[in-house]
């Protein structure tokens, strides 16, 4: 596929909504394939994620420039005009006529209506003259106001009003939006933060030490990771600040045997290696092959022995590995809506699959709780902020096993102390993904022994 970064944005954005791809692998795809290079690349991925983060904010306004409803639109059509709107509202660089001349092209080039290139030009022309002077959005119901403004679906709004009320709701809505910093951890067994820090700065990364996460550093500005020095080394792997704070809350350490049971793509599984000195036994395992490969070229690069992978379904149980494991690890499949800053198409997801994830959640804990040893530990993760596949998977599973009691934890940075041994951590008030976790801890004895019946 030929192309340039805004036709790349167009096909990744109706791939989206006509196919359900998703939007990260359907980039890259589109990317690779268009040959674009490391400017036109972080432009397309710029449109693309733009449009996504405020798609209904830009039908918003389309529709108060048009006859025709946004949703009677060809997709094609639709995600011209989306990102032909963007680039004038948010991307004050482009010029104007640009941004309506290669709205238009690219409609030509897309649309088997001969009237498409005609409405589009009209639509953005209009919007163009009043560029400085968009229309205002109805304030007097909050719930339709945030889902416009800040293009999250209104039973999501409800969601997060229900939990943080409007103010904070409104915060997480913002933070939803913005562009977080990629976030790498050093691996301490090939280097130091201050070497793999000052390696990545001599090839013109933009790199600082994390604010208050040790052996952690913080990316900004684009560029092509894989490509440098200290990622090729092995000397660092990209891991979000709060899935980093659920292994040090789990605390492996040298010659434990550990278990991560739903790991691609293996951050966690690196982490908890590190840990360890790589002094132990580390079993990581999926239940795609294809994911069970990824996470096999990380140890590979990281340098990292003590781990070995498995294709395995977290709900299918293994007799040998009964009280086999010191610390269990589950980062079970959930909704995903604490890394929408990461994914913005998360938010318009069908939720209706959603109400059948804690089945799954409860399914997998149960099978992976029976690998933990007398006085080990289990932890719990998703990368949702939804109770029902939070705490309450957790509190449902320790009123079915009293074998389990949560634990205590002391965190650096604004977690802090943690003694419910249960967490979620919010983009808007700690910096990181949102991403829950439970440390659990297996009593040493049967709480409850069978009674001599003699």
């Amino acid at each position: 596929m030929a192309g340039n970064a805004r036709e790349v944005a167009l096909l990744t954005l109706a791939a989206c909504d006509r196919q359900g791809a998703w939007s990260d692998l359907a980039l890259k795809k589109n990317i690779r394939s268009a040959c674009l290079d490391g400017r036109d690349a972080a432009l397309a991925t710029r449109l693309c994620f733009g449009v996504l983060q405020n798609r209904l904010l830009l039908d918003f306004y389309i529709g108060k420039f048009s006859t025709v409803k946004p949703e009677r639109m060809e997709n094609k059509v639709l995600n011209a005009l989306r990102l032909g709107a963007y680039q004038m509202a948010f991307l004050t660089r482009v010029p104007v006529s640009a941004a309506v001349n290669e709205s238009v092209d690219l409609v030509k080039r897309h649309s088997k209506n001969p009237r498409s290139p005609g409405l589009v030009n009209g639509i953005l022309r209009s919007m163009a003259r009043n560029v400085d002077r968009l229309p205002t959005i109805p304030e007097e119901d909050p719930v339709s106001y945030l889902s416009i403004r800040y293009s999250h679906p209104e039973w999501l709004v409800r969601t997060f009003l229900a939990v943080l009320g409007p103010a904070e709701a409104e915060q997480l809505l913002a933070a939803d939006n913005g562009e977080p910093p990629t976030v790498a951890q050093v691996n301490r067994l090939r280097g130091t933060l201050e070497e793999v820090l000052s390696s990545l700065r001599s090839e013109g990364a933009e790199a600082e030490p994390h604010p208050w996460l040790p052996d952690c550093l913080t990316l900004t500005g684009g560029g092509d990771l894989e490509n440098l020095t200290a990622f090729r080394d092995g000397k660092l792997y990209i891991q979000d600040a709060g899935a980093r704070l659920a292994v040090l809350a789990a605390a492996p350490g040298p010659g434990m045997a550990v278990l991560d049971a739903c790991a691609a793509p293996g951050g966690k599984s690196f982490a908890a290696a590190v840990e360890m000195g790589d002094q132990g036994k580390l079993v990581s395992c999926d239940i795609h092959a294809h994911k069970k490969a990824l996470i096999d070229a990380g140890a590979k690069r990281l340098g990292l022995t003590c781990l070995t992978s498995a294709v395995q379904d977290g709900k299918v149980h293994r007799t040998e590995w009964e009280g086999a494991f010191d610390l269990v690890m589950a980062d079970v499949p959930c909704s995903g809506l604490g890394i929408i800053r990461k994914k913005p198409d998360i938010r318009y997801k069908d939720p209706a699959p959603l109400a059948g994830l804690p089945a799954v959640q409860s399914a997998i804990l149960e099978n992976v709780s029976t690998y933990v040893k007398p006085g080990g530990v289990l932890l719990y993760c998703t990368c949702t902020l939804q109770k029902t596949e939070n705490e309450d998977v957790v509190t449902a599973f320790l009123d079915r096993h009293p074998e389990y009691a949560p634990e205590g934890f002391v965190l650096p940075g604004p977690a802090g102390e943690v003694r419910s041994g249960m967490v979620t951590l919010w983009p808007q008030r700690h910096g990181t993904d949102g991403f829950f976790f439970a440390k659990l801890r297996r009593r040493g004895e049967d709480p409850c022994p069978p009674q001599n019946t003699d």
